[in-house]
């Protein structure tokens, strides 16, 4: 009975050395993943703790097709290839500089994502000064979550720039459409004043040419009055000029009366 005893508080001491023997690390608590959506994908945040306490945001972003960890540092790399450690297994994925300064984004691999939906603790040790990590508790939920959300809300984006472009497209298509027409409209105006501009050029050469035929006329027959005049004038003796003041009144001339010898030879009839 007394070894009995004996052995059971000798293992409770055992078991207290090591427990006052593990290095303290600072309580994980669950992550809520909270999903929200944005314009293009949806993000979800996490928080990393390192043993001083510090934390240093990161955040879960998919569109549906990848899922990204967006993060902040002071000194962010144009490209790297850096890992991250799930249950601290390495995980290595290829980091570019986002659009943001200070803002780096690491696509995740398949494989990365598998180990995280598995896994309990993700960390990452070039984050901050000091390691950080956080719990993936309920990160198999919340990534099926991540990826369900970002494809649906990234099908509504791609939906909101078809139709955005479309609408371009046909604003433009009646533009050129319209411009089409305007200049078909300018040409049928243009030909239609040139035809009209020729009709009464040719109207105009049509007057001009009455005009000057109505004048020879009038000078034929002025040239044939005076010809007849002067005709008139001649026949009766007179030369004279219109101007030369009124016409004296004509008197016919009296006839010659010629007076013959008599010749008897006519006095036989």
């Amino acid at each position: 009975m007394r070894s009995v005893v004996f052995g059971t508080v000798l293992a409770a001491a055992v078991s207290g050395w090591a427990v006052a023997a593990a290095p303290s690390q600072p309580r994980l608590e669950a992550p809520d993943w909270v999903i929200s959506p944005g314009e293009a994908a949806c993000r979800t945040e996490l928080e990393l703790t390192g043993r001083s306490g510090a934390v240093s945001p990161v955040a879960l972003v998919s569109d549906g097709a990848q899922v990204s960890l967006r993060f902040a540092m002071e000194e962010v790399p144009e490209r790297a290839f850096l890992p991250i450690r799930v249950d601290q297994k390495a995980y290595a994925n290829l980091v570019l500089r986002a659009d943001t300064p200070k803002v780096a984004q690491m696509a995740l691999s398949d494989e990365t994502l598998a180990a995280m939906r598995r896994g309990g603790t993700l960390q990452i040790a070039w984050l901050s000064e000091e390691a950080v990590r956080a719990s993936l508790a309920g990160a198999a939920q919340g990534i099926a979550d991540l990826r369900t959300c970002g494809a649906q809300v990234a099908a509504q984006h791609r939906a909101r720039l078809n139709a955005q472009e479309e609408a371009r497209a046909r604003a433009a298509s009646e533009a050129r459409a319209k411009a089409l027409a305007d200049e078909q409209l300018a040409a049928a105006r243009a030909q239609t004043a040139a035809a009209e501009a020729e009709r009464q050029r040719l109207t105009a050469e049509a007057d001009q040419a009455q005009a000057e035929a109505d004048r020879q006329r009038a000078l034929g027959l002025a040239d044939q009055r005076r010809v007849e005049d002067q005709r008139r004038r001649a026949y009766a003796g007179y030369d004279y000029e219109e101007d030369d003041g009124p016409r004296p009144q004509w008197i016919p001339p009296r006839p010659a009366y010629n007076y013959r010898p008599y010749d008897p030879r006519y006095d036989r009839y």
